[in-house]
């Protein structure tokens, strides 16, 4: 060894940000969205209503009732939608990724149906399935199922090679090598789809409410429009976007239990 490649530093691997870091850091992001909001509004940007306003707009709607009954109803589309979407796209990305012949049947209708946006679909949900419950959850269910059965189905082509076969050397059967080698392998796509069709589902939301809808937070935003109540619409907006990042924060801790055997940066 020479004195030069002594004298070079070892490479250390990057240190995770400390909890408390990353909280303190995230509470003043918040802090300055507000501020920022704030003298946009002091400013008179076409009417834009301030926090306080949207505060004392939120807990009359808390008061009355709307604004619980109107989330308990778009939580009930979301999650039914993204759970059927879910529960389909995974058996359906494992069989595309492990079988060829799946592969070459499905994935045609499936790289179709994703150039098609989910809301392009109302007009027939509505023709087919009239205007109940069932097409505001099945163009949620779309959403949700597009987004993560391609995900799954490249996690499946993506595992290590290497893996599969040290496994066959060993003697695994075909079985044994998908549920100890192929799922574990993919999961971190999986959830990886899983959140991208959270999001998807929820963006959907509003415009899957304007299909007769009678509460729900889309429901509530488009009502608010027609008669100009903006501190109403943010009220939709910021409950929109605390619902589904309170979903998408428990679907990162399940990743973090069920891909504790990953190295992580």
């Amino acid at each position: 060894m020479t004195a030069a490649t002594m004298s070079e530093p070892s490479a250390s691997p990057r240190r995770r940000p400390r909890p408390g870091r990353t909280l303190v850091l995230n509470v003043t992001a918040v802090i300055a969205g507000l501020v920022i909001w704030t003298a946009l509004s002091l400013a008179g940007i076409q009417g834009l209503s301030g926090p306080a306003e949207v505060i004392r707009r939120g807990a009359e709607l808390v008061a009355d009732g709307t604004l619980p009954a109107d989330i308990l109803a778009s939580l009930r589309r979301v999650f039914t939608g993204f759970v059927l979407g879910t529960v389909l796209a995974i058996p359906v990305g494992f069989l595309m990724g492990w079988y060829a012949t799946a592969r070459a049947l499905i994935e045609p209708y499936v790289q179709f149906f994703r150039t098609i946006p989910p809301l392009a679909t109302i007009p027939l949900a509505i023709l087919l399935m009239g205007i109940g419950e069932t097409p505001k959850v099945f163009v949620i269910f779309l959403a949700a199922f597009l987004s993560s059965v391609v995900s799954t189905f490249q996690g499946v082509l993506d595992v290590d090679r290497t893996l599969i076969n040290a496994a066959r050397v060993l003697g695994a059967s075909d079985r044994t090598i998908f549920v100890k080698v192929v799922v574990p392998a993919s999961t971190p796509f999986i959830i990886v789809g899983m959140r991208i069709g959270l999001g998807a589902a929820w963006g959907t939301l509003v415009a899957a409410e304007l299909i007769a809808a009678q509460e729900g937070l889309g429901y509530r935003m488009q009502q608010a429009q027609l008669y100009y109540d903006l501190p109403t619409i943010f009220v939709g907006l910021i409950s929109i976007g605390v619902l589904g990042l309170v979903m998408d924060r428990l679907l990162l801790l399940a990743e973090r239990r069920l891909t504790g055997w990953q190295e992580r940066r």
